[in-house]
């Protein structure tokens, strides 16, 4: 599915977006659509927006959140996972080649910079992804990768 938007992280008034064509991860993102951001009840989901690093083409997944804190200045904290794979997620790879992405949380839409956890960050955010997501333990014992967190802050809040 792709559909138009603003892209004004990177100031192209129109561009198509390329959503994930793994066939769940494609139904979650309707989903997503479908209920105004809040596909399961319960869980913490976002839709993610990436520069493909190849194409240049927009990316867009859907993904659990917890968040690194209280209030409008904690970061989003995103899990690498691709299922417990042997690889990093396309998506992982895209934001560390342009960490300028798009957000949408809820109804709400905004641009936003992604980085890596460092190891200590990663280490104290691991039990809360878990607690969101169980199914993340598992994942974590099925590679030998480390399973990388991401840091998202939206734009100008930034350190």
């Amino acid at each position: 599915m792709t559909s138009p938007v603003r892209d004004t992280v990177h100031d192209s008034v129109h561009d198509t977006v390329r959503d994930n064509p793994t066939p769940w991860v494609a139904d979650h993102i309707r989903r997503f659509e479908e209920t105004g951001g809040h596909p399961r009840p319960g869980t913490d989901d976002l839709l993610l927006t990436t520069r493909g690093r190849k194409s240049g083409q927009l990316r867009r997944t859907a993904l659990v959140y917890v968040r690194d804190g209280e209030g409008d200045r904690a970061p989003y904290v995103l899990t690498a996972s691709n299922g417990g794979g042997d690889r990093h997620p396309a998506w992982y790879l895209n934001l560390l080649a342009d960490p300028e992405v798009v957000l949408q949380v809820g109804s709400d839409t905004f641009t936003a910079t992604a980085r890596p956890a460092t190891a200590a960050e990663s280490a104290r955010l691991w039990p809360a992804v878990v607690a969101a997501m169980p199914s993340y333990a598992a994942y974590r014992t099925a590679t030998t990768r480390e399973i990388p967190l991401v840091l998202v802050s939206p734009a100008g809040l930034t350190d």
